[in-house]
Order: structure tokens, then sequence, then C-alpha cells
């Protein structure tokens, strides 16, 4: 009876990464079938190097918004992973019990917020202080990049914080005996034990930054045109596609899923780019 149950549960497991498998590979077929034709017919250089995204004119260049999906991940990592690092080893190491039954449920809510209502509050709050204090329209490239910075907080505190606490504590037990205080046995032997774990707490957030929609669409201005600037307006490519679906037709509609298809390319490439990191790390 006990080795039924374990040939059906086994069975059960191998159909789920079955249906896994084939959901990933189904979309791959999608994106390449319906993308890779309009790529084809518009010219892969074209496409992939124009500055000029104007549809109604048969004129599709994304190079504008390849760059702005960048910048805006560059800079959400710039101001997310720092603060999400550092304050998952403020709630692993130095935080308060009291505190931390406070802190942990207000960033397990922080993940659970819609992206729409993220944006809602960068477009009330974030948007008007940048206008207000640095000028311009304050749907801009900051906007987007300070919005993006909190969203993709969750993730990188609660992986590292994990990661962190999985050391065993032995590692900073040792350090304290060698003489070392309590913050240095924290930064210099708690965390290079966890590093594994932050690395992938940092491809998470990169994941969820330049894949992120409807809150950038709200804040940053949506102008396909070149980044440049902070405070200048700017389109990536989820807000490219999300904008323009709708109404898109034919070529138009063709040249969008080829976007998904660049999207999903370039996911795979940084997901690469990390994995090689990683290993020349030994992480």
């Amino acid at each position: 009876m006990i080795k039924l149950k374990e040939e059906l549960m086994r069975a059960v497991f191998l159909i789920c990464a079955c249906v896994s498998v084939l959901a990933v590979a189904l979309i791959c077929v999608f994106l390449f079938s319906s993308g890779l034709p309009a790529m084809a017919q518009i010219g892969f250089s074209a496409f992939l190097t124009g500055r000029v995204w104007k549809p109604t004119n048969d004129i599709y260049g994304i190079f504008p918004m390849i760059l702005g999906s960048l910048c805006v991940t560059a800079g959400a990592l710039a101001i997310g992973v720092p603060t999400g690092i550092l304050s998952a080893v403020f709630m692993a190491k130095f935080c308060p019990k009291r505190l931390y039954r406070l802190l942990k449920p207000g960033i397990n809510l922080l993940a659970g917020i819609p992206s729409v209502v993220y944006g809602f509050f960068g477009l009330m709050v974030i948007v008007p202080f940048i206008r207000n204090t640095l000028g311009g329209s304050g749907s801009s490239m900051l906007a987007a990049c300070l919005v993006l910075g909190i969203m993709i907080l969750p993730t990188v505190i609660g992986v590292s914080e994990a990661s962190i606490r999985a050391v065993p504590e032995s590692y900073y037990e040792g350090s304290l005996a060698l003489g070392a205080s309590h913050e240095r046995s924290v930064f210099f032997a708690v965390l290079p034990a966890a590093k594994q774990g932050i690395f992938a707490a940092v491809i998470l957030g990169v994941g969820r930054a330049i894949g992120e929609t409807m809150a950038v669409v709200m804040v940053a201005g949506n102008q396909a045109v070149m980044p440049s600037g902070l405070l200048k307006g700017l389109r990536t490519m989820t807000a490219n596609i999300v904008m323009e679906m709708g109404y898109a037709a034919d070529l138009h509609r063709q040249a969008l899923i080829a976007t998904g298809v660049v999207l999903f390319v370039f996911i795979l490439l940084i997901n690469l780019a990390f994995s090689l990191v990683k290993r020349r790390m030994n992480l």
C-alpha cells in the first residue's frame, strides 16, 4: 500500500513538472512563431536598432524602448538592492523582537499590493514631488526608478533575510570568539556566507523590475524617444506592448509580439549573465 502511494505521488509530481515545462514551451512557440516573421519583414537591424516608433507610418524601431527598460531596471536596482539587503541585515541580526513583529507583516503586505496601486502612489505622490522639487513634468525615468525600487524591496528583503538566517550560528559565534564586534561578525562572517541567497534575491529583483508594466505606464511619461535624462520621460518595452496592443492590427500587432520576443530573450540573457558571474565568483 505504501509503495502504491509513493508511485502515485511520483506520477503526480512528474505530471506537474511536465505541465510546467509544456507551458514554457508553448509560450516560446507562440512568441517566436508570431514575432520572428514580423522582425524578418521589418528587418532585424531596423527593428532592434531603429530609433523611431511610428506604427502609422509602418516604422517600427524599438531601440528607445530597449534602452528605457535597461535604464529603469538599473535605477530600480541601484535604489532597491542596497536598501533591501541592509533592511534584511537589520531584521535578521539587529531588530528588536517587538519591532520585528511590526516590520515583518509590513514587508509581507508590500509584496501583496497590486502594481497598479504602486503606480497610483507614484502618480499622486512621487510625480508631483519631482515636478515641484526638481522641475519638469514629474513623469520621468527617476519616478519610474523610485517606484520600481520600492516594488522590488519585499522580494529582496524576504530572500536576503531567509539566506542570512540560514547561515549556521557557528559562523557568528566563531567571529565573536576571535574578538570581532557584533557588527563586524555580521558583515564579515555572516553576510559572505549568505552571498548565494543574496545573489538570488538580486536576480529576482531584476526579473520583477524589467517585467513590470502598469506602475511604469503610470509614472514614466510613455514617450517613445531615446532616454535623455533622469527628469525626462521614456517608454519601456512592456509599456509599449500594453499601451498599443488593444488597437494594434496586422504588422503593428506582430511588431508588438516581436517586442515581447526581445524582452523574453533579454530576460534569458540576464539570467545567463548572472549565472556566469555566479560561477566565476564561486557562489
